[in-house]
């Protein structure tokens, strides 16, 4: 019997139009790819270097409070939406806006971000890189004084105790050798007079750079195909080592008292502002939110991947994770401070401090020191390796979904291309000192980045709208997503971001790094990278407005719509108002087409079968009124 020319998908058709198909994305090949990418993402360095501070400075046990509260109300939703956006569309941040062509700019602004992070992130890693080779020694160099990068402050803990000094010593005015080693020899500041006179690039720093960048390309070099089985170690290992650390910590003389210090609820911090404020901050960052790298992932998803399950997954892991990685390290911090004599909040700091002074000078007072310390920086490097393959996978797809048929087929080569890039333009934070790394941090992803979350989430909500949306979400998953995330998405998501985004600006400082006050031309190109990201939403607008016809209203309207082939990528998928949308489509009916080949009617064609009535009753009701 003869098919039906109706019935047959372009795909199964020989001739010119297969010719001019773009090379096929790919999608993940393992079950767990996915799953484990997600959670290599989102478990990253602020777990351990942010939370543990931001917790005992914020009301110890009791923050745990407002974050899990914050967690429910922007986390999970914003989360479960991203996820919902990339794997019902199978697009990168760029393309994705095919649902409103008229926000476009976000998905740019998005671009513009994660490129600004990448650059700086990858310096982090080559300092990470730069300990892991010094901790390949008998002796570890930042454990004594004596060295020519030391000083005539710097104090030795060995020394003191090796002196059984009776009287108490005063270190107020005294700089530990990991401080000096940190400070003096890696970052060379002694070579800089600030921002504007960074100094000579640091050839060793040069070459770590050099080297993280080639790990990172090397690993998405197949795309997820390579980076979907890297991650099966580097989101796996992080846990087996903090797991060590933790079993060493709390086994040693007076971790207690850093771990009691670390969760002892002063309920009284919950009546401050800045408390939920920095409960939700924490939660946008650690999940990674608003980079683009959720959507990246979920994009290469089969259609019907329970992402629903996935969300819980992943946001309850990273918050767990978060929790553990402060025993680990608070334990360590309190026998630290029994060492050295002093409380705990003389010895706790918070980012770069924690991870490359404070906890380093810990781990010289340990036996085996050299081990720990390794394990301590393998363990980092396996977190921020993960975060990184996200960003760069985030940059390539983007572009590549953009421009299929010209780069899809070169990927691998563009993907170096945009590693040397972004390489070159790292190599200014080789220099003296951590100025340009402190700018970069402070506002690449601030505002910019709320504002594009914010406005996300609006675009989806109103401008595409709750209804459509959520019928998506029902065709891909199978059910539609319950009052909770419905109440989120539409009103409590966004104004938690709006109350983050205005307690920023009001509450904006100039950054400082030690006691260095950056100059005013520093500040205003900090505050532009921060500007620049979300000036691209009206850019992109005034773009897609021009591209339309008829009055400038007229243009609004039609720019603001769904493009002509938005909605799922292959056809078999595409039901109701998305059928025969597709470019060179010619089936009417996409599901007897997968009838035709599978055979049967899964509980999926079912809940096609489901839309479909719906929208034709939701049109019968329109046209009677």
């Amino acid at each position: 019997p003869v098919t039906p020319e109706l019935l047959v998908s372009p795909s199964s058709q020989d001739g010119e139009l297969g010719s001019e198909c773009p090379e096929d994305r790919g999608n993940w090949t393992g079950r767990l790819d996915f799953l484990l990418s997600c959670i290599g993402y989102c478990v990253g360095l602020g777990n351990v270097w942010r939370f543990p501070y931001r917790a005992y400075t914020n009301g110890g046990g009791a923050f745990l409070v407002p974050y899990f509260i914050m967690l429910a109300i922007c986390g999970i939703p914003i989360f479960f939406m991203e996820l919902s956006l990339g794997q019902f569309s199978s697009l990168g941040p760029l393309a994705v806006w095919k649902i409103s062509p008229l926000f476009k700019g976000i998905g740019m602004g998005t671009i513009l971000i994660v490129s600004l992070v990448a650059i700086y992130y990858n310096m982090i890693i080559a300092y990470v890189l730069f300990y892991l080779f010094a901790s390949l020694t008998s002796d570890l160099p930042w454990q004594h004084c004596g060295n020519w990068w030391n000083t005539d402050l710097c104090l030795d803990h060995h020394v003191i105790k090796a002196g059984n000094t009776t009287f108490p010593v005063n270190i107020t005015n005294t700089v530990s050798p990991s401080e000096e080693y940190w400070s003096r020899y890696v970052l060379h500041i002694q070579g800089s007079s600030g921002i504007g006179d960074p100094g000579r690039i640091r050839w060793n720093l040069c070459l770590c750079l050099l080297l993280s960048w080639t790990i990172v390309y090397l690993c998405i070099l197949k795309g997820v195909k390579s980076s979907g089985k890297v991650v099966y170690f580097t989101a796996t290992f992080p846990y087996l080592i903090l797991v060590m650390l933790l079993i060493r910590g709390v086994t040693l003389e007076g971790a207690w008292k850093g771990i009691r210090f670390y969760l002892t609820p002063q309920f009284d911090h919950l009546l401050s502002s800045k408390v939920w404020i920095e409960a939700a901050l924490q939660i946008f960052y650690s999940l990674g939110v608003g980079f683009g790298g959720l959507l990246t992932f979920a994009s290469y998803n089969t259609f019907h991947q329970n992402i629903y399950r996935d969300t819980f997954i992943v946001t309850l892991g990273n918050a767990i994770t978060s929790i553990l990685a402060g025993f680990a390290i608070f334990s360590v911090l309190g026998y630290m401070s029994q060492e050295l004599g002093v409380p705990v909040n003389q010895v706790a700091k918070a980012g770069p401090g924690l991870a490359f002074v404070v906890y380093p000078q810990a781990m010289t007072m340990l036996p085996l020191s050299p081990f720990w310390s390794f394990l301590f920086f393998f363990m980092l490097l396996t977190l921020g390796l993960d975060s990184q393959f996200a960003f760069m996978e985030t940059i390539v797809t983007a572009v590549t979904d953009e421009f299929p048929y010209y780069l899809r087929p070169k990927k691998a080569s563009f993907s170096a291309v945009i590693c040397i890039a972004l390489f070159l333009m790292g190599l200014i934070l080789t220099t003296g000192g951590m100025y340009w790394l402190v700018l970069l941090d402070d506002y690449s992803a601030g505002f910019g980045l709320m504002v594009v979350v914010i406005t996300t989430c609006l675009v989806v909500t109103r401008v595409y709208g709750m209804k459509r949306f959520c019928r998506d979400i029902h065709m891909m998953l199978g059910f539609k997503p319950g009052p909770y995330f419905r109440a989120c998405w539409m009103v409590l998501s966004p104004a938690t971001m709006m109350a983050l985004l205005v307690y920023n600006i009001i509450k904006y400082q100039p950054s400082e790094y030690g006691s260095y006050r950056f100059p005013t031309w520093a500040e205003v190109l900090g505050i532009l990278m921060g500007v620049l990201s979300f000036l691209m939403i009206p850019l992109g607008m005034v773009v897609a407005v021009l591209r339309e016809e008829g009055t400038l209203w007229e243009r609004v309207q039609q720019a603001s719509r769904p493009a002509m082939d938005w909605g799922p990528s292959l056809e078999e998928n595409r039901t109701g108002m998305y059928v025969a949308s597709l470019a060179g489509s010619q089936s009417p009916k996409p599901l007897m087409v997968h009838m035709r080949k599978y055979g049967g009617i899964t509980s999926y064609e079912n809940t096609a079968i489901e839309v479909d009535r719906e929208m034709e009753e939701e049109e019968e009701e329109e046209s009677m009124m």
